[in-house]
Order: structure tokens, then sequence, then C-alpha cells
């Protein structure tokens, strides 16, 4: 799923972790691949799930749901 990194940035600071954003900020292409980045978003301690969870729109609820019933994506 393709992500803007300004969404990840603004997550993060709205809990608090502005270190962790600012890295993020210097770190992270524009668009974030959450599967092709997972390693790298890892690095910075960002959870993908917990990241998609947290869109707008209950998408990461839906992914979610999704991938359970897929046994996951990779």
């Amino acid at each position: 799923m393709q992500i803007d990194k300004q969404q990840i940035i603004d997550i993060l600071k709205q809990q608090g972790n502005q270190d962790q954003a600012a890295k993020a900020d210097s770190e992270l292409p524009e668009r974030v691949d959450t599967e092709k980045d997972s390693g790298l978003l890892s690095s910075l301690g960002i959870d993908v799930d917990a990241l998609l969870s947290k869109l707008p729109g209950g998408l990461g609820e839906k992914l979610g749901g999704l991938k359970d019933k897929l046994g996951g994506f990779g």
C-alpha cells in the first residue's frame, strides 16, 4: 500500500513522537510503499500494522481484517 510520507509524519507527531517524526521525514521517500519499505519503517521503529490502523477512514481496520483472512501479506 502506498502512503504519503507526510501522513506518517503527522501520525507520529499526533502520538508525541517528535524525534521519530523528524527521522522519518529525513529518511522516508515521499511515497512510502508499506510492503517494499517495511524494513525501513521497522528500522525507524514504525509498526506497519499500527500505522495502517491509524489512517483516516478506517482503512487500516479493513486491511487488517483482510490480512487475517488471507493469512498475511508476506
